[in-house]
C-alpha cells in the first residue's frame, strides 16, 4: 500500500511537471535554477554533489549495492556458522558411541555386513 502510494505520487510529479512545461514553458517552469547556476559557489556545489551521486568509484549507487551484498553475506555466514555447530554435534556423537557411527555407515552410505542383504525401499 505505501510503494502504491508513493509510485503515485511521483506520478502526480511527473504529470504536474509535465503540464507545466507545455503550459508556461522551459523559462516560467525552470527559471529558478538560473541565479543557481550562476553563483559559482552553487555551481560547484550541484556539480560535486552530481559527481559524488554517479561518477565516482565510491559513489553513492555502488555504496547502496556494497551494503546490501554485505548484508546477505552476514546472513549467510550465521547460516553456515549454525550448519558447523550442528556437523560438529554430529560428529562429536559419532565418535563417542560406536553404535552410532555404525548406525550412520547403514543409513548413509548402505554398508553392510557380508552375510546380510540390504533392500533400500524409497517413498
Amino acid at each position: 500500500m505505501l510503494k502504491f502510494y508513493f509510485e503515485t505520487t511521483w506520478f502526480q510529479f511527473f504529470l504536474y511537471f509535465r503540464k507545466k512545461l507545455i503550459v508556461m514553458g522551459f523559462k516560467e517552469t525552470f527559471g529558478f535554477f538560473v541565479p543557481l547556476l550562476r553563483n559559482k559557489y552553487s555551481l560547484s556545489l550541484i556539480i560535486f554533489f552530481v559527481w559524488i551521486v554517479f561518477f565516482d568509484s565510491n559513489n553513492l549507487i555502488e555504496r547502496a549495492l556494497q551494503l546490501r551484498k554485505v548484508h546477505q553475506l552476514e546472513k549467510d555466514k550465521m547460516y553456515y556458522e549454525e550448519k558447523i555447530k550442528d556437523d560438529r554435534a554430529k560428529l562429536d556423537e559419532l565418535e563417542s558411541n560406536p553404535a552410532n557411527l555404525e548406525k550412520f555407515a547403514r543409513e548413509q552410505y548402505q554398508m553392510k555386513k557380508d552375510n546380510e542383504d540390504i533392500f533400500v525401499i524409497t517413498e
